[in-house]
């Protein structure tokens, strides 16, 4: 049997997706009976925004660099990044990271084509809608509002920065959630971290999945000895 680990989260980017994070993570342990070995450090969400709009990879990863060394001292097995807009710079951040990371994008193909589903239509950063989740779901196809990034996007940044969801924002998403069903998706993805603030709590008539709760699936394994890395 794995053994548990001890988690360690960059979080701040953003805020509330943190404490989601935290939130969803403790529930999803506690389930087992077991305690939780988790610590947190605080990233930058405007670097973050700035490199992550300029495709600074590198610059990023060597900003994550000294916080999963934070994190490797405080005695963590493994280190999570908890934004996906976050990831744009995964592969740089890994060669840099004393810890193993543990993606947010990777579980979410096999998910998708375990549940059967062929088509997500995404919501999230700019670069997340562009790349179709970094063209990494090789199961499944992805869609986005091509016409409606910029729109979108810069709506999902003053989201994360703001740590809040108004009510009309809140209905803009949901309206492009079900122009993405319209256009073909089985299903709509919250492919930012913290659009529970606009989904929790609605019934948008279309189903959603919310790639936050796949990754603290993962990480929760992990946590408890169920997986291993």
């Amino acid at each position: 049997m794995p053994r548990p680990l001890h988690i360690g989260l960059i979080g701040g980017i953003g805020p509330a997706a943190t404490v989601v994070y935290y939130q969803r993570l403790c529930a999803a342990v506690a389930k087992s009976g077991q305690p939780l070995a988790l610590t947190i450090v605080q990233a930058d969400i405007q670097t973050l925004i700035r490199t992550n709009l300029a495709d600074l990879r590198q610059e990023q990863a060597e900003v994550y660099a000294p916080l999963l060394h934070r994190l490797k001292a405080a005695g963590c097995d493994c280190a999570a990044i908890t934004s996906l807009g976050g990831h744009f710079c995964f592969a740089e951040t890994e060669a840099l990271s004393p810890l193993p990371l543990v993606s947010a994008v990777a579980p979410l193909d096999a998910y998708f084509a375990a549940q059967g589903i062929r088509s997500v239509g995404l919501l999230g950063t700019r670069v997340v809608m562009r790349t179709r989740l970094y063209g990494q779901l090789q199961q499944t196809e992805a869609l986005a509002l091509d016409d409606r990034i910029d729109e979108i996007g810069q709506l999902y940044q003053d989201l994360a920065v703001a740590g809040a969801c108004s009510a009309e924002a809140r209905a803009t998403f949901l309206e492009a959630g079900r122009q993405l069903i319209d256009s073909g998706a089985e299903a709509v993805v919250l492919a930012g971290t913290d659009l529970n603030l606009a989904f929790d709590g609605t019934a948008p008539g279309y189903p959603v999945i919310d790639a936050l709760d796949i990754h603290v699936a993962r990480l929760a394994d992990l946590a408890t000895g169920r997986a291993d890395l």
